[in-house]
This record gives C-alpha cells, sequence and structure tokens, in this order.
C-alpha cells in the first residue's frame, strides 16, 4: 500500500512539474498570425497579412511578398519576399499609407524590389505579434523583427561578406532620404497615401545602426546614386547603406521609429527601445496581454 501511495505521490508532483513548465507558455504564443494569409484577390481566405505588433500600437510590421502597391501586401502561396515593411493598412481593398520598408541583400548592392527580393520557406519563418524570424535563402541572411509601439528593433544576422546591404525602400510620391553616416542614421519620411488626397501628409521615420557604413548612397527607380546621401522625388526611390561582415554570424541592428507629426517627434519615439537589447524587447512579450 504504501509502494502504491508512493508512486501515486511522485506521479502527482511529475505531473504538476510538467504544467508549471507549460503555464509559462503565454497566450500569446498561441496566436498565428499567419492564418488567413492564404488570399489573392479572385478568392478571399481572410484577406489578412502577419501582423508583427502590439495590441493598438501606432504601426504594424509585416514581411512583403507583393509587389508595392499591392494590396495583398503578403500572401502565403508566395516564395519570395521583397522587404519588411511598417504598415499601416487596415485592408488590401483599402490598400496602405505611410508605409517604408528594410531589406538586407548580399552579393551585389540592388535596390530593385524584383532584383532585391529572396526566396524563402515557411519552414524557416517564425511569426508571433511580438516576434517575426525568417531565413533569406537568396542573401544567406536572417532577419529578425521585434517591435514596441511606435518603434521596433531589427536584427540581421549575416555571412561572412564584404558586400552585406540593406536597402530603405521609401516607396513613391514625394518621398524623402537622407543619409547620416557618423551618426550610422537614416532619416526621412513617406507621403503615400492609396485613400484620398491628404494634403500635408507625413510618416516621419528613423532608422538608427549599430555599425558603420562602410558605403552609402540613395536610389530611384532602377538608378543608384552612390554620391547622393540626400534625396526628394515623387519616384520609387530609397537609400542603400553597407556593412563589413568580418565573421559568419555577425549581426547588424537596427533601431526604427516614426511619427505623423515630426522628424523630432520619430527620434523621441525611438527611446521606446531604451537600451534594451533585441533579446530584451522581444522577451517583452507579456506587454502583448496589457
Amino acid at each position: 500500500m504504501f509502494k502504491k501511495s508512493l508512486v501515486a505521490l511522485v506521479t502527482i508532483i511529475s505531473i504538476q512539474g510538467s504544467w508549471a513548465q507549460k503555464k509559462t507558455f503565454e497566450p500569446v504564443d498561441y496566436v498565428n498570425i499567419l492564418m488567413g494569409t492564404d488570399s489573392k484577390y479572385s478568392l478571399s481566405n481572410g484577406n489578412t497579412y502577419p501582423a508583427i505588433g502590439l495590441p493598438w500600437g501606432m504601426n504594424i510590421w509585416t514581411p512583403q511578398t507583393g509587389k508595392n502597391g499591392d494590396g495583398w501586401q503578403y500572401t502565403y502561396s508566395a516564395e519570395k519576399i521583397r522587404g519588411f515593411k511598417q504598415t499601416h493598412q487596415p485592408s488590401p481593398w483599402m490598400n496602405d499609407y505611410g508605409m517604408f520598408s528594410l531589406m538586407p541583400v548580399t552579393g551585389k548592392g540592388v535596390a530593385e524590389q524584383e532584383k532585391r527580393a529572396s526566396w524563402f520557406s515557411h519552414k524557416t519563418e517564425v511569426a508571433k505579434p511580438y516576434y517575426y524570424s525568417v531565413y533569406l535563402a537568396d542573401h544567406d541572411v536572417t532577419t529578425e523583427i521585434a517591435p514596441t509601439e511606435r518603434a521596433a528593433i531589427f536584427r540581421f544576422t549575416f555571412p561572412q561578406t564584404d558586400s552585406a546591404f540593406v536597402v530603405i525602400d521609401a516607396f513613391d510620391k514625394e518621398s524623402f532620404v537622407q543619409i547620416i553616416p557618423e551618426k550610422q542614421q537614416i532619416v526621412g519620411y513617406s507621403t503615400k497615401y492609396s485613400r484620398g488626397n491628404l494634403k500635408n501628409f507625413k510618416n516621419y521615420f528613423i532608422i538608427q545602426f549599430d555599425q558603420p557604413f562602410t558605403s552609402a548612397g540613395c536610389w530611384t527607380e532602377n538608378e543608384l546614386l552612390r554620391n547622393d546621401l540626400s534625396l526628394s522625388n515623387d519616384k520609387n526611390s530609397g537609400a542603400i547603406v553597407g556593412f563589413s561582415i568580418q565573421t559568419r554570424g555577425q549581426q547588424v541592428h537596427a533601431r526604427v521609429a516614426s511619427s505623423f507629426i515630426s522628424a523630432e517627434q520619430a527620434a523621441i519615439n525611438l527611446r521606446e527601445l531604451g537600451s534594451d537589447n533585441f533579446e530584451q524587447v522581444k522577451q517583452k512579450r507579456s506587454r502583448c496581454l496589457e
């Protein structure tokens, strides 16, 4: 009888220990943000996109598989990612506004969206409301994103190369971008608004890198302007900055924030990240439950 009681007690303790471990799994971890993304213009299976962001956050981030201006900005059946976009899109029918994107590339500094796009597999994709990660096979780069309400931190893990780049796409319609090499910083704004005519509308952004630039230049349409560190026009344009990666697995971090008020306010919003590193921002997933 004693032996049976002892076995039962050990079993209960084991079950309780196992349950205690499982309880550390937050409810937000059960959220599948890829649900509803297997849609297209001719057939809706939800018309959603993977939204990386906090509840009621000012900004949402998403991997972009569709062409610039395509309301179906991420579709599950797509094979390539063109960039990682800050989006405010309510639906594919309403489309987007104030958007811009970041995209890591290697080998050759190309900015045009078709050429910079990389093949990816859902097997290497981790999609959570508070964290996103994917391996970009064509560039041998892993991209990760962890958001706050008005900002986000990116982590790019590169192979060993002296030809590593990050492309910033400010889209079209009177966008502006400026590279400040001495501060390892890019600032700019997007005036893109897909519905209606919003006078004086701007989404100001600031991107702060933690590594020095080995090259820098702006681009417009398919043309790289390597000697130009500032550009404003109504064509598809942006910036491209280069890095020297000494060892495989070396990481480049980018802290990003934006504001609909001013460039100064965007810089203030960047303070949301504080001194937290990528893992610390990522682990604050309890914010998603508040």
